[in-house]
């Protein structure tokens, strides 16, 4: 098992690929902490069902003070962190208006500043107990522009690609890996604008020189790697999971 008796913290684990990373994690061997401002219980459920380990608690990730509440609760508990996954984020795709401000704020608060403060207490709490792995969750559109995509979106997504780098490089010394993985077109993504059209799904997916969306499990199996040993070489870096999207 490639994460045996690794603890590790998920945001954004209530479900979409924080569940899949979650259940992946604990299949591998690791007591998974599963953080979500939504109920994590079911996922929990699902872990013990099967005769892993989980815990569920509640985070709001732009909440500085939430955050170190529950790395102190995971070091009382566990006395170390190995693994953090800053997968919480939200899209633009709900709101006509790409433009909106509130949504603008929201997006930022949960994605840029919640993956900041993840990065901040995850990689304070690791240098304590000889290192880990942090992985973050990017986006295609940091670096594409995509139609009914609030344009904010993609900016928080470009903040975590140039916050994994700098992060990586100023916690290599203290053993602990920083990288990215950059989903493009997924399930989730089929509530944006104009999804319900055939003819607008077609050409989403006309885009993908695979021909076909991803699925949450393949972005999950990227997260693994990168938390595992597997990758004890592997820092700074952003891997794309999106059909070769952005390759043409």
């Amino acid at each position: 098992m490639r994460l045996q008796d690794k603890i590790a913290l998920i945001t954004g684990a209530a479900a979409g690929m924080g569940r899949a990373t979650a259940l992946t994690f604990a299949r591998e061997g690791a007591t998974v902490v599963l953080a979500d401002i939504e109920d994590t219980g079911p996922v929990a459920a699902e872990i013990h069902a099967t005769g892993g380990s989980a815990q569920a608690v509640r985070l709001d990730v732009g909440d500085e003070q939430a955050w170190e509440e529950v790395v102190a609760g995971v070091l009382e508990r566990h006395r170390r962190l190995d693994v953090l996954v800053n997968n919480a984020g939200i899209s633009g795709t709900f709101d006509p208006d790409i433009t909106s401000t509130v949504h603008f704020d929201r997006m930022m608060r949960v994605n840029a500043r919640g993956t900041f403060l993840g990065i901040k207490h995850g990689s304070a709490a690791m240098s304590r107990s000889g290192g880990g792995a942090i992985v973050n969750m990017s986006s295609t559109s940091a670096s594409i522009g995509q139609f009914g995509m609030h344009m904010g979106y993609g900016a928080t997504k470009a903040a975590i690609r140039s916050m994994t780098r700098t992060a990586a490089a100023q916690t290599a010394a203290d053993g602990i890996r920083v990288n990215a993985v950059a989903p493009g077109m997924l399930p989730p993504m089929q509530t944006s604008r104009g999804s319900a059209d055939p003819a607008w799904r077609a050409a989403q997916i006309d885009g993908v020189p695979m021909k076909r969306g991803g699925e949450v499990q393949e972005v999950a199996d990227v997260v693994l790697f990168l938390a595992c040993a597997e990758s004890s070489y592997v820092t700074g870096v952003e891997i794309l999971v999106d059909g070769g999207q952005t390759a043409v």
